[in-house]
Formats: structure tokens, sequence, C-alpha cells
């Protein structure tokens, strides 16, 4: 029975037509895109809890370790890993529903259905997912972020992904599936993070999301911290590529390519001006080295 997988924490709000978002830990979210945007909700914006997933079935402990404290010989915390759905207001009040947490590890159609159960009880007219992907792109131009869904007209044609790929499934996926099949709307969003930052926390991939994410639903939702950190974090990147002069000819045949893609439309076949572009194992080879060389910003020498 998929109602015993939750809890609801409470029973009887007025949320009207909400939307629901939704970002799972453990899947790709390059730059914490996704991520990001999950901690930025929680600090910008009032929030309580609906629902709540029983983790002890959801998760697979052993594999990750919640942390617990210890203290003057004995545990005195114990930080059990939350699958929740909040309750969230934007900037003028319209409420909608969030979930967040770690992905289920097993039992995915049961977790999706348990999900498809409540959007149905709390009359959700459009669900939502978004994570980062990594990418060939330049941290010198705009992130971009394409979209998949569950029915053509959700998103604008030239945003959707249009091509043919066999990918790893995640629960977030198999949940976007699940609607579809049911005739329930629901978008994907995916943040195209430079390959070479996505180990990192990149504000910029998730100011992206989130602005996304309000063009999507229609959601008033704040940037403002988003928009302070992107400008730090772009800062101090590009401080590091103006210190190496390798990097610095990888980011600018990025830039290139990024910009005779950009222009094709007009300019008709890019083949003859990409074809002195770096492979991405070359690419991937040289930011690996440029990050594995850099100094640790914490460094007191520094």
């Amino acid at each position: 029975m998929t109602d015993a997988l939750y809890e609801l924490v409470d029973d009887a709000p007025e949320l009207g037509s909400p939307v629901l978002l939704y970002s799972l830990d453990g899947f790709i979210d390059a730059g914490r895109a996704g991520g990001g945007a999950i901690d930025h909700f929680a600090k910008s914006l009032e929030s309580r809890e609906l629902v709540r997933f029983d983790t002890d079935r959801l998760i697979d402990l052993r594999s990750r370790r919640p942390e617990m404290y210890f203290a003057e010989g004995a545990f005195k915390h114990y930080a059990a890993p939350e699958l929740t759905i909040r309750v969230y207001q934007d900037d003028v009040g319209a409420p909608f529903l969030l979930l967040s947490g770690p992905e289920p590890d097993v039992m995915w159609e049961a977790f999706a259905g348990a999900v498809i159960e409540l959007i149905e009880r709390f009359g959700v007219r459009l669900t939502v997912g978004f994570h980062g992907i990594p990418t060939a792109t330049p941290h010198t131009r705009p992130i971009g972020v394409s979209a998949h869904a569950t029915r053509r007209g959700l998103v604008p044609e030239e945003q959707l992904l249009n091509m043919e790929l066999r990918v790893p499934g995640s629960a977030g996926s198999l949940l976007q599936y699940r609607l579809g099949e049911a005739g329930l709307d629901a978008v994907g969003l995916v943040a195209q993070v430079p390959h070479y930052l996505s180990d990192s926390e990149y504000p910029q991939s998730s100011l992206s999301l989130v602005r996304a994410l309000s063009t999507l639903t229609g959601l008033l939702l704040p940037v403002q911290e988003l928009q302070t950190a992107s400008e730090m974090a772009e800062r101090a990147v590009q401080e590091e590529v103006n210190g190496n002069e390798q990097v610095a000819e990888v980011v600018e045949a990025l830039e290139t390519q990024y910009d005779a893609f950009a222009g094709g439309n007009s300019r008709g076949n890019l083949m003859a001006e990409l074809k002195t572009m770096p492979t991405a194992d070359e690419i991937g080879a040289e930011f690996e080295k440029f990050l594995s060389e850099a100094d640790d910003p914490d460094d007191p020498a520094d």
C-alpha cells in the first residue's frame, strides 16, 4: 500500500491548485544546481512540513550511513535522513510544494505511486523536477536550461531536448514517466553546467534553474542571494583561469564552439569552424589537471 510509505503531517492545507517542485539527492546534479536551489528556498522562504516519507523503508542506510554525534561518553544525536514534501510560499504568497531529500534506493515504483497519490490528493496542476548535468560549455556564457515534458506544449519547442538517448534511470525520471502514463502534466528542467565545474558548488547553475522555474510556473521566486553568490563565484573562477594560459586557451575554444552554435541559424554549417576544437577527453584532462593544481582557497598561505 502506497500510504504506508508516508505520513501526512498537515492534513488539510489550503493550497488551491499548486505546483510541485522536486529535486532528489543521489542522482546527477552537476554544480549542485538542484541542491543549491533547494538550499536557497530553505534559506529565503518560510515553509512547513506537509508529508514525511518513511526513509527506513526507502533508503539503504548502510550505503549512506547517517551522521551520529558522540560526546561525553554517549551518542547524543542521530541525523536521520529526511525525505519530505514541504509547503512554501513565493514572494507574493502563492503556495507551492517542494519534494526534496535523498533519492530512494529501493521501491521506486511504490514511491512514484505514493507521490502520484499525493499529487491527486492536493490538486497539483504541474510537477517539475530539476537538476544539473555537465556539458562542454564555458563559464563565460549563460547557463542554458533544457527541458523534457510529458506532453507537447508544456514548454517551448526550442527548449525541448530533441534527441534519442539511453541513460541510467533515477527515481525522479521514473516519477515523470509514470506521471505521463497517468495523463498528468510534468516537466524536467536540466541546467547545462560547464563540465570542469560540475563537481563544485556553482551558484550560477542554481540561479538559472530558479529563473526557469519562475518562468515555467508563474511563481515569483527570490533570486537576490543566488545572484550575489553567483557574482562572487564568477570572479573566483575567472581569477583561476586568468592565472593559467593553457586553461584560458581551452575556455576560449569552448567560447568559440558555444558562439558558433548560438549563431548557427544564420551562419549555416558549422563543421568547418569546429574542426580544430579539442576533444572532450582533452578538455576534461586539461581541466582535471588545472583543478588538481589549483591552490586551496582556504589555505592561509594564499
